[in-house]
C-alpha cells in the first residue's frame, strides 16, 4: 500500500487544499488487489484538508476514467470518474483497538494518507456490474463467440426438459 502522508500539525483552521495525481499509487492498488483495471483519462484528485480537535475532516472530488471489463462480454468499458466526496476520520482507530490506515498520530500531531483515502472512495464507488450497452448480448456459453460481434451456430438451448409442459403457457390479466 501507498505510504504518503501529510503532516496536519501546520494546517490552519480553514483548509489547505492538497492535489494529488500519482498514477504509479493507482497502478499499485490494482496490482495489490488483482484488480482488471487499466488506465483511461488520469485519475487525479484535489481535496481539502480541515483538521478538527479529535481527527481530520475532508472535502474533495476524483476525477478521471479507467478501463474495466464489460460484465457480459469481457469487451473494454471506458468507466467515468467523478466523485465529490467528504469524510471524517478521527484518531484513535476503531473500536477493535486497530489504528486507522487514514490516519496516524506521529509525535504530538497528526497525519493523513491521502493515498488510502482516495483508493477507499474509489474502491468504494466501482460499479458492481458494468455493461459495455445495455443491449450487450454476452458470450456463447457452448463456443465463447462475442455474440455482439458475431452470431455462432450453436444450438440454443431448449431449458429443462422437466418444465417442457410449461413453454406454451400464457398468463392473462382480468380486470
Amino acid at each position: 500500500m501507498a505510504e504518503v502522508w501529510i503532516s496536519l500539525k501546520d494546517i490552519p483552521a480553514e483548509g489547505r487544499e492538497f492535489s494529488f495525481s500519482d498514477q504509479s499509487t493507482w497502478e499499485t492498488y490494482w496490482r495489490e488487489f488483482r484488480l482488471p483495471v487499466k488506465s483511461g483519462k488520469p485519475l487525479e484528485a484535489t481535496f481539502t484538508v480541515y483538521p478538527q480537535k479529535s481527527g481530520v475532516l475532508v472535502r474533495g472530488r476524483l476525477t478521471g476514467s479507467v478501463i474495466l471489463e464489460c460484465s457480459r462480454c469481457t469487451g473494454d468499458v471506458e468507466h467515468v470518474v467523478d466523485l465529490p466526496f467528504e469524510l471524517y476520520e478521527e484518531a484513535g482507530g476503531n473500536a477493535a483497538g486497530e489504528q486507522s490506515q487514514l490516519l496516524r498520530r506521529e509525535r504530538d500531531h497528526l497525519e493523513l494518507n491521502p493515498a488510502e483515502m482516495l483508493w477507499e472512495e474509489f474502491s468504494l464507488n466501482l460499479p458492481v456490474k458494468l455493461l459495455c450497452s445495455k443491449y450487450c448480448k454476452g458470450l456463447c456459453p457452448t463456443c465463447g463467440k462475442n455474440l455482439n460481434q458475431e452470431e455462432c451456430a450453436c444450438s440454443s438451448d431448449e431449458g429443462d426438459p422437466r418444465l417442457a409442459a410449461l413453454r406454451g403457457f400464457k398468463l392473462t390479466k382480468k380486470d
